[in-house]
């Protein structure tokens, strides 16, 4: 291992933890367990809700969640735009629709298709919303997703859209972690808990099955089972011009992948496709592909295309055609099929674009569009029979506004716009690059008040996430801006390694061992921001959530002399055991597996609940996670704040009861909850 991907040296030793006096902080719902998250709730509550503040934090963020002109994204199909809202009315929301021409209108004549607030109350069950999956190209049918609090776990309808009714002995799958989709109107495939021996070990199905219209599902017919160490099996359904293909999605770990096509008889014949790539649409008989990887000559991050036609005939991939290449400093964002042409938002140096790809004698012809230039372009919606978009743009000052484009038409209407949420005057976003600890140019974005003093007294935010080859672009953030940018705080956005940003390579290389560059990214970016002016450690703050949880609590632990604020959200923390906690089994392709000595090496490094040291100055961070999280287990929130009281250390915890991974389960528990943050980091840093 390079010594570049370990931490920097610390004198001071880590307390190793006596794990197993904090294991009964995993049971999540264990009496002693909710007992101890009740006075931890208490404790923070009474801390930071008499407050005088707190008040209006919570009312300003609870009128710009709950705000009846924002905009009203919609999706595309058919005929429709369908749309699912939520305000002090609705409190788990409704679906509605109307026509696209009313839509393009701003018609407010919804017809509402199903109230959940009356579904939830009629059943007497905590439903929330968690989406719908529609068949094409009538989509007259759907399957609705409900969860209880919020959960990954969900029961999955079959509902009937022009009698707004739910299907009678229809289509409908107990509570469970299932995936499923349409292979036509009297079948799906799907996956889902069998029963005993069906889950792979990071608690989801390991067998997907095809389902008949009027037989039990219980009578499913297998068509692949996969091992229990392997991670999820997913149907895919693709459809362009009247042609519907299923494909089956296999993942040996959470980065490679086989991928088989779903035949009429039931048989799947395998792809030879690489491992590391993504299927994205099909257009005009082409399968659009994403490499993860170099493949036949295209690079890792590039949108390819191949026959289908000739697959099936043949069962070899005959030419391989390239879609869009966006180079090393760009990655793929979208890619979106429409009737006539693909459209793919991109990321060119963290700076947003669209480009229009049509196929034309066999080859693919592009062209970016100057459209939305200097904001974050993101495609809404759009249908495969049409050629009509929604399109969505955005920047850190700039209010969301939402488009309806057809570019064969030459059409280009704004629709709706968010007013300004918050005072913007003097605000300016710069976007700079800091040093990292092995040279590497890291991009970050700063957003501040023009002429401040900069005498390293400005209270500053900086947020980061790190992973999964998930990119994090700049975007209107209203409760931010009202809750920290209006009140004198500046904001700072770190696009470390680990993330999407510069496409697969940029993730790549903060994988496994070379973790902790990524951390060594966030450190750098502080740093910058502080030799500038604006800050010092006694006004600098961070946040992240999820696997940005797990950042946060690197910085607690490594670099605590940074920051005097962290925001540590859904965290994971104890990286010895993350892979035996719900879904985390299967992330071990992002940070290795700690049941194999020569890689707990490098992630014991890392591992905050490890890493806690006596005798050391850590900030007072706040921690918050979700009784109801069933991906990121919430005991990792739990034993580290436990682990902090046992030696001695201050910090907030507070615990929701729903509302899953996202921590909320409405618009009122998210106004409390940014509150809750928000003033935390203000008494901290200002």
């Amino acid at each position: 291992m390079d010594s570049l991907d370990k931490p920097s040296a610390d004198s001071n030793k880590a307390e190793v933890p006596d794990e197993q006096s904090l294991l009964w902080l995993e049971e999540i719902e264990g009496e002693r367990a909710l007992d101890w998250v009740k006075e931890q709730n208490k404790l923070t509550l009474q801390a930071l809700t008499s407050d005088p503040r707190f008040e209006e934090y919570q009312s300003e963020a609870l009128q710009i969640l709950t705000a009846s002109d924002r905009i009203t994204y919609g999706t595309l199909r058919g005929e429709f735009v369908y749309n699912f809202w939520r305000d002090e009315q609705h409190v788990r929301g409704i679906w509605r629709r109307m026509t696209l021409k009313q839509f393009r209108q701003e018609s407010k004549q919804w017809e509402i298709l199903l109230d959940i607030d009356q579904l939830a109350e009629t059943e007497k069950e905590n439903w929330i919303y968690k989406g719908v999956d529609s068949l094409g190209p009538a989509h007259e049918r759907c399957i609705i997703e409900l969860a209880p609090g919020g959960t990954d776990t969900a029961v999955y309808r079959e509902f009937d859209i022009p009698s707004r009714t739910f299907v009678k002995d229809g289509f409908n799958v107990p509570l469970a972690k299932t995936n499923l989709c349409w292979e036509n109107r009297d079948q799906l495939l799907i996956a889902t808990d069998w029963g005993e021996g069906s889950l792979n070990t990071s608690g989801y199905a390991r067998i997907l099955k095809r389902w008949k219209r009027g037989t039990p599902l219980s009578e499913a017919e297998t068509l692949l089972e996969t091992d229990v160490k392997e991670t999820f099996i997913y149907p895919i359904d693709l459809e362009h011009a009247g042609q519907r293909v299923c494909f089956v999605m296999r993942g040996h770990d959470f980065y490679h992948f086989s991928f088989y096509l779903v035949n009429s008889a039931g048989t799947l014949s395998q792809l030879p496709l690489p491992q590391k790539c993504s299927l994205s649409g099909l257009f005009a008989g082409q399968l659009l592909v994403e490499l993860k990887e170099e493949w036949r000559g295209s690079a890792a991050g590039s949108l390819i295309s191949i026959s289908l036609a000739e697959f099936q005939k043949t069962g070899e991939i005959g030419e391989v055609l390239t879609v869009f290449d966006p180079g090393e400093s760009g990655t793929v964002s979208q890619v979106r099929c429409a009737k006539d042409a693909v459209y793919v938002t991109g990321i060119e140096h963290v700076s947003s674009q669209i480009q229009e790809v049509r196929l034309q004698d066999n080859q693919w012809q592009g062209r970016l569009l100057p459209w939305g230039e200097n904001d974050v372009i993101s495609i809404s919606s759009s249908d495969s029979s049409s050629n009509d978009l929604l399109l969505a743009r955005d920047g850190f000052l700039q209010p969301s506004s939402l488009y309806y484009v057809n570019f064969f038409e030459e059409v280009d209407e704004k629709l709706q716009s968010t007013p300004a949420r918050f005072n913007t005057d003097g605000l300016t976003v710069e976007k700079h690059f800091a040093i990292s600890r092995d040279k590497t140019e890291v991009p970050y974005f700063i957003v501040y008040r023009k002429g401040m003093k900069l005498d390293h007294t400005a209270p500053v935010l900086q947020y980061g996430y790190g992973g999964f080859e998930i990119s994090i672009l700049p975007h209107y953030s209203p409760v931010m801006g009202k809750l920290w940018l209006e009140k004198g705080g500046v904001y700072v956005l770190a696009n470390i390694r680990g993330g999407g940003e510069y496409g697969p390579r940029w993730h790549d290389s903060a994988l496994l061992e070379h973790r902790q560059r990524a951390y060594d990214d966030f450190f750098a970016v502080a740093e910058a921001v502080q030799s500038k002016g604006f800050s010092s450690p006694k006004h600098y703050g961070a946040m992240g959530r999820s696997n940005g949880g797990l950042l946060m609590g690197v910085a607690l632990t490594q670099r605590p002399e940074l920051f005097n604020a962290i925001v540590c959200g859904v965290p994971l923390l104890d990286m010895k055991r993350f892979n035996k906690l719900l879904a985390g089994a299967s992330w071990m392709a992002e940070y290795g597996n700690p049941d194999l000595p020569e890689q707990w090496e490098f992630i014991s490094r890392y591992s905050p609940f490890h890493n806690l040291k006596t005798e050391q100055a850590y900030p007072k961070v706040y921690f918050f996670t979700s009784t109801k999280d069933d991906r990121v287990h919430p005991g990792h929130a739990r034993k580290m704040a436990a682990r902090m009281d046992q030696l001695g250390y201050e910090f907030f915890y507070y615990e929701n009861i729903e509302g899953g991974h996202k921590g909320n389960a409405n618009q009122k528990q998210e106004a409390m909850l940014s509150a809750l943050e928000y003033l935390y980091l203000m008494r901290q840093l200002a």
